[in-house]
């Protein structure tokens, strides 16, 4: 009934932030037509690349501004964009946008989701470059169809002058079809095959960074020189750039490891976890894995989820991650489902120790999740923390709760 309901209704929510984009373009006076626009979509990798175009443009282009899903960075100034926010609606959107072409900005990055593309919210907006990162299987809840989630990115494509795609992502083929059925011309990036770009950042600059981000480099590079940035200028910006604040952060790193990453999609926990086994000096070490899955969000990833981790993991505890209003056992049931695929077994939290593999438990409080796992590592375990990371709060209910995923490892490490 609730679906019928949402099928309905999302029409018209999309119809009302049409309107509202339309009356925001028209009282900022369409500022987009007189800043150099760039849009960064895909499901995972999004904010990197967005950083990384912004830090070249700002630093050693021109003036700059941006929007991400960490934060927006308007005319110089830090700006919240709210809870679980990556595109905020036409009305901000179009305020930011006046506010840089106020400052005599030249160049204005979006990092656009896929909701906001469906929803209208950055109508009126033109790019002049954008670039897909990849897109695998997420928000299925909402777009139903791998198809359908492909054919909101490709909206992106479509509004721009200049269209990049990643010619190694499952994509690719499918864009290309929808590409060259309207006559769009476009431009691709590769590291395994020939391209219209290819640079591997480790390769030409020998900037260690790992496996999953030199895509990330890679696509900013292909918009850079789409706005015919040289070469010079973009290796000095790779050179000094560093990776956004929750992207595999290092909190701690002596006995034991933790980090914290953004990570919540099927595809982002392969990446991340295959570089973290890399990481083990032995293989005796573990690996602990905290995360839990949204609330009222695509339910379909949970088991994949579960079975991506328990395929790296030695430890899995699984937690809240903003359940809003539904039940978070039942999203813990959800993962277990993708867990036990490789033989996990469940354990209570008071029987997790120092000597626990190939287990799984539950603790819903992530703050007793995180310390748990602290009290257990083992020197050279690895503890990886993901989901929240630079998030300001946890949705509980229908309640915010103040969250600080960083301080409170922090002080789960004095706890221990």
């Amino acid at each position: 009934m609730f679906e019928k309901a949402k099928r309905f209704i999302q029409p018209l929510i999309n119809i009302y932030h049409l309107f509202k984009a339309i009356i925001a373009s028209i009282y900022y006076d369409f500022p987009s037509k007189k800043l150099i626009l760039i849009g960064v979509t895909g499901t995972d990798g999004k904010t990197t690349t967005t950083h990384l175009i912004y830090h070249v443009l700002k630093n050693y282009v021109g003036k700059a501004s941006m929007i991400s899903s960490i934060h927006a960075d308007i005319a110089g100034g830090i700006i919240e964009t709210g809870s679980h926010v990556t595109t905020p609606d036409s009305l901000k959107v179009q305020k930011y946008l006046r506010s840089s072409l106020d400052n005599k900005d030249k160049f204005f990055i979006i990092e656009c989701t896929s909701h906001a593309l469906n929803q209208n919210r950055l109508w009126g907006i033109k790019f002049d470059t954008s670039v897909i990162t990849n897109i695998t299987e997420e928000n299925l809840d909402y777009h139903k169809t791998y198809k359908n989630y492909v054919c909101e990115k490709t909206k992106l494509l479509f509004r721009s002058s200049k269209s990049i795609i990643n010619k190694d992502d499952k994509s690719y083929q499918c864009l290309v079809n929808k590409l060259r059925k309207k006559d769009k011309t476009f431009f691709t990036y590769s590291l395994n095959k020939k391209a219209d770009f290819n640079f591997d950042v480790r390769k030409k600059l020998g900037i260690k960074v790992l496996k999953f981000n030199t895509y990330n480099f890679l696509g900013a590079y292909s918009v850079l020189k789409t706005l015919n940035i040289s070469d010079k200028l973009i290796e000095k910006g790779f050179k000094t750039f560093k990776i956004p604040q929750g992207r595999m952060e290092t909190i701690y790193d002596k006995d034991f490891k933790v980090i914290i990453d953004f990570a919540h999609t099927p595809n982002s926990f392969k990446n991340i976890l295959e570089e973290i086994f890399t990481f083990k000096k032995n293989k005796s070490n573990r690996i602990i894995h905290i995360f839990g899955s949204a609330g009222l969000r695509d339910r379909f990833k949970r088991p994949l989820m579960g079975e991506v981790s328990s395929k790296h993991s030695d430890v899995i505890i699984i937690t809240e991650e903003d359940y809003r209003t539904e039940d978070p056992d039942k999203i813990a049931t959800d993962i277990i489902k993708g867990v036990i695929k490789n033989k996990f077994l469940q354990v209570n939290p008071s029987k997790l120790n120092k000597k626990s593999k190939k287990v799984y438990s539950i603790i819903l409080d992530r703050k007793n999740a995180i310390k748990k796992a602290i009290s257990i590592a083992n020197k050279n375990d690895i503890i990886l923390i993901t989901g929240k990371s630079h998030e300001k709060s946890i949705c509980r209910g229908r309640k915010e709760t103040p969250w600080d995923e960083k301080k409170t490892v922090i002080n789960a490490l004095g706890f221990k």
